[in-house]
């Protein structure tokens, strides 16, 4: 049954794939009502429903040139603005980008997404080579300007209060099956009273104020306070730890701060000025968890805010992806984090509604059925992705860690919506790199850079790349642009060390793509040289190792005093069954790791991958330790964001780093 069952599903894949051709005929047809639109008149009906048609019909690559090639031609006898030409799918509505076609356009050449500005720098006195300035095709003429009037982030929350004023929003806490509803109004005149509470206990513009707690409505009405009385915003989070938070306030000298469940009674009634504020102000310090030492406060102004909210909102509106006031966010990530904080204030600009995530899979684990566990965002979300999106351009974005191109296109399938990639730090205010939708090539990629920021790779020669390579340029990633921070709080020293002229240096090692987009490869400060001279990149040789199967999360160790690699693994727990199972190894996990004979085993399968990935002599593990327990944070093993902490790995297992080379010499 199951075979015929493909072959019917496959079948059926080719009828609904074979939609013939536009003839030339037909893309007349569809066009002709839209000659008016692009001579500045308004669109009509019939435009739209041609439009609507031509996008029905004209799936692939060959269908779109060749309608391009049609109307270009039947156009050359007009004239018309061409700028016009992108406006139109807005207009009416359709998923479908259309080019600014004039007669000069190229139908069949691929559309390059950045341009150089500047030339490519030789290495010279001891510094490496840098390639070429890119910034995005968008911006070819310079960056958008920040709209007059708008200084601070304050200043467009109140630009939306006036506009959207009367439009309910869902900007407060929900539980399963209920839900608070504020008007922008509503949340306006509670943030006065919360500043008016603040400035009753004498803190003044400049001071900072700590919030700590969970995203929820009192979150962001806090944020809002202190943007509007000019407070520096310092967000504590849990998963930063006890001692983190204990840091964070002393180090930041916090004058007054928000936790959970707590409310602000005295002061209601006085009314203080709001205070003048410039873009240069700094609006918030984000402290970064950091692999290494006390965590670093990454100083962010509101320049820095309305900068990329102004870019995202440029590289939307290009593809005819701009968020509105019908608009729902979801709020799931930390606001104490960078990506959650700017996308919230991005929503807020726009109008839009925020609804702050409250644990599904709590309720779930208290009980309640799956059905009943949130069945508000049951309505609002998951219902809709499993019957497909509400809207077919509803788009997910993906930072932090790289996915695989095998879960970037099983997600876009499932979703039925635009998986894009994207790339930034606490540093460069989250995004500074976010992929195109409908362009499979960008798959893998983080897409090219936002019109917001100029890129340049520097070459990283200790490790083989070289960013003036005509075929693959590859080298750590620098930006510039006025989204970047203001500095590390009190560690001039730590800012100068990734700050050169304007352009801050990422650690991050990328390598451009043929069409302007970027890839991220490796990881540039972990590095280290083995005792016979040669150098190990570990992150790309773990990324390469975690392609096996048998293992769940692998750290690497080496040092300039030993010739060869070990390694500490968490192997997959049904692989590892598997083959204890084969191997008559009828033991609990925790002892089956324990085993020499499943060490030789999940070796041999690194080996395999090793040599599959042609690595070099020196790159081979030769040793591995298996535990049982997942790399957790309870161990202090790795970030909030669940990168590495190395220090720390080292420090945990170094006895057993020891016991390898020991035993393998």
């Amino acid at each position: 049954m199951s075979r015929v069952f493909y072959v019917l599903v496959f079948l059926l894949l080719i009828s609904k794939s074979a939609v013939s051709v536009p003839s030339c005929a037909e893309v007349l047809k569809d066009l002709a009502p839209c000659l008016k639109f692009l001579q500045g008149e308004d669109v009509t009906p019939q435009c739209c429903s041609g439009l609507k048609n031509l996008a029905t019909v004209a799936k692939t690559k060959a269908d779109r040139v060749a309608s391009c090639n049609c109307g270009k031609k039947a156009l050359s006898n007009f004239d018309y603005d061409p700028k016009r030409f992108p406006l139109l799918p807005k207009k009416c509505g359709v998923d479908y980008n259309m080019p600014a076609i004039d007669k000069n356009f190229d139908c069949s050449k691929k559309k390059q997404v950045h341009l150089e500005i500047e030339e490519a720098k030789e290495a010279k006195d001891g510094k490496p080579s840098v390639g070429p300035v890119y910034r995005n095709v968008l911006v070819k003429d310079g960056f958008r300007p920040l709209p007059q009037g708008l200084e601070s982030c304050w200043d467009s929350f109140c630009q939306s209060v006036k506009k959207y004023s009367n439009i309910e929003r869902e900007m407060v806490e929900g539980k399963a099956g209920g839900y608070v509803w504020l008007t922008y109004k509503e949340v306006h005149d509670l943030v006065l009273q919360v500043g008016a509470s603040i400035r009753s206990c004498g803190v003044m513009q400049g001071s900072r104020c700590g919030i700590y707690g969970a995203n929820c409505s009192r979150w962001v009405i806090s944020m809002q306070a202190c943007n509007a009385h000019g407070l520096y915003c310092v967000p504590l989070y849990d998963t930063l730890g006890a001692g983190a938070v204990e840091y964070i306030i002393c180090h930041a000298e916090v004058s007054i701060a928000f936790v959970e469940e707590s409310k602000i009674s005295e002061g209601m009634n006085k009314q203080f000025d709001i205070p003048i504020k410039k873009k240069a102000d700094i609006c918030t310090i984000m402290y970064t968890s950091g692999t290494t030492g006390d965590p670093k406060g990454v100083m962010i102004s509101n320049e820095s805010i309305l900068s990329i909210i102004s870019g995202v909102n440029h590289h939307l509106e290009s593809m005819n992806q701009e968020f509105s006031e019908t608009d729902v966010f979801l709020s799931y990530l930390p606001l104490a984090h960078i990506f959650d904080r700017v996308i919230e204030e991005l929503f807020i600009s726009k109008g839009a509604s925020i609804g702050f995530w409250h644990k599904q899979m709590r309720y779930m684990s208290k009980g309640y059925k799956h059905v009943e566990a949130a069945p508000l965002f049951d309505k609002l979300i998951f219902n809709k992705v499993k019957e497909r999106s509400r809207r077919e351009s509803a788009l997910i974005l993906s930072g932090a860690a790289p996915l695989s191109s095998s879960v970037e296109t099983f997600l876009r399938v499932v979703t039925c919506a635009h998986v894009l990639q994207g790339y930034g730090l606490t540093e460069t205010c989250a995004a500074s790199f976010v992929a195109r939708p409908d362009d499979l090539t960008m798959i893998n990629t983080v897409g090219p850079p936002l019109p917001v920021v100029d890129i340049c790779l520097e070459s990283v020669p200790e490790m083989g790349y070289d960013a003036l390579s005509r075929t693959t340029p590859r080298g750590e990633i620098c930006i510039r642009g006025k989204c970047l921070f203001s500095g590390y709080y009190k560690r001039d020293d730590l800012t100068k060390e990734v700050m050169t002229n304007e352009w801050f240096h990422t650690g991050d090692v990328g390598e451009w793509q043929p069409d302007g987009s970027m890839k991220i490869i490796d990881r540039k400060k972990n590095i280290f040289k083995l005792s016979q001279g040669e150098y190990v990149s570990v992150e790309n040789l773990e990324s390469i190792y975690s392609l096996s199967s048998s293992i769940d999360a692998i750290w690497i160790y080496g040092n300039s005093y030993e010739s060869f690699l070990v390694a500490v693994v968490n192997p997959n727990i049904e692989t590892l069954k598997q083959w204890a199972e084969v191997n008559e190894v009828s033991e609990d996990f925790s002892t089956i790791c324990e085993d020499p004979r499943a060490r030789k085993y999940i070796l041999g399968e690194l080996t395999k991958i090793g040599k599959e990935n042609k690595l070099r002599g020196f790159e081979f593990i030769k040793a591995v330790h298996l535990d049982p327990i997942p790399f957790d944070m309870e161990r202090d093993l790795l970030t909030p964001t669940y990168k590495k902490k190395r220090n720390q790995f080292y420090k945990y297992y170094q006895n057993v780093i020891e016991d390898m080379y020991k035993s393998t010499k």
